[in-house]
């Protein structure tokens, strides 16, 4: 039954695509509230307020299916990005609570400390994830017993960080593209439109650069996928720029981009889940970091069962939320 391994990094890929393409442009409003006013950063807000706490549900899906798929490799990656991990969920914990807490008094002051908050914890987030994500594809200090030998600070280098610049670039030009179906103030769509544009290119030369140093600090360009993932993500990026003010296109090709990424980057690993750069043969792969064969099995009925479920009721949020927000929607509040 070891087909059941691959069923569950296909699983486990499509939890993190749909967790970076819903909760990107979350990430990316939070950080789009900079320079804003009070009434400005209240309508952006207002746009993920329904919904933002769904998009995270992904992520802890994506981590129960990771342990209980491949404990092994939940256990390494946890222990290799810890302190990683805990900056990310300080940071996640400060914007959920600003989240529910900024409209609780009229004070300017009080509204401004929590929005700080918000784009704190979406800021941290979005650049750690790029950090991770690129240790992954480029090896890790991991022995023969699967523990990461290394620090924090061997997690980051040159190519890491661009890496997480990255993801904050693209995950604030998908918040843009996001706000231009959600927003009905016409002057604040116009300066996302402009917004949209800029970071788009600055996305694309940083995606470019990115997969540039992939070809040297990776064997990701070595197989005819990562090549064709380089590929298809500069083109789709640079329609995305060309599009940038127009709302549905440019934000499918954000989304697009997002997919891409997140799948190409599985795409390189498999079949490996964590690249040891000590020895290859010590890298985790979806069998030797796996959970026995009988709990995949029962792991992949439950998912047949609940996956469908939960997808047609946050589509369902969706659609109940999908109303443009005006200044009259946040006035009062």
């Amino acid at each position: 039954m070891e087909y059941l391994n691959t069923v569950w990094f296909i699983l486990i890929t499509v939890l993190f695509t749909g967790f970076f393409i819903l909760e990107g442009f979350d990430y990316g409003v939070g950080m789009l509230l900079v320079g804003r006013s009070e009434k400005e950063r209240s309508q952006l807000i207002r746009a993920i307020g329904p919904v933002w706490d769904g998009n995270e549900v992904w992520m802890i899906t994506a981590g129960g299916a990771a342990f209980a798929a491949f404990p092994h490799f939940y256990a390494t990656m946890f222990s290799t990005f810890y302190l990683a991990l805990f900056l990310m969920l300080l940071a996640l914990i400060m914007r959920g609570v600003a989240f529910e807490l900024r409209g609780k008094f009229k004070s300017p002051d009080w509204k401004k400390f929590w929005d700080g908050a918000i784009i704190f914890g979406s800021f941290v987030p979005a650049l750690l994830w790029g950090v991770a994500m690129a240790n992954l594809l480029k090896g890790l200090p991991i022995d023969s017993q699967m523990h990461y030998t290394g620090t924090f600070f061997d997690l980051l280098s040159p190519y890491t960080v661009l890496a997480g610049i990255f993801f904050v670039l693209l995950f604030a030009f998908h918040g843009a593209n996001f706000l231009m179906l959600k927003i009905a103030d016409e002057r604040i769509l116009l300066d996302l439109g402009r917004k949209a544009k800029v970071l788009g290119w600055a996305a694309w030369l940083a995606f470019a650069l990115f997969m540039s140093a992939t070809t040297v600090e990776t064997d990701v360009m070595m197989y005819p996928s990562g090549i064709l993932i380089f590929a298809a993500g500069v083109g789709v990026l640079a329609a995305g720029c060309r599009f940038a003010g127009k709302a549905k296109p440019a934000f499918f090709a954000s989304t697009a981009v997002t997919a891409i990424t997140t799948i190409g980057l599985f795409v390189a690993l498999f079949p490996r889940l964590m690249v040891s750069s000590l020895m290859p043969e010590w890298s985790l792969t979806i069998y030797n970091a796996a959970s026995t064969p009988g709990t995949l099995l029962i792991m992949t009925i439950a998912a047949l069962i609940f996956v469908p479920i939960v997808l047609i009721y946050q589509g369902w949020t969706y659609k109940i939320f999908r109303e443009r927000v005006t200044a009259a929607d946040v006035s009062g509040h």
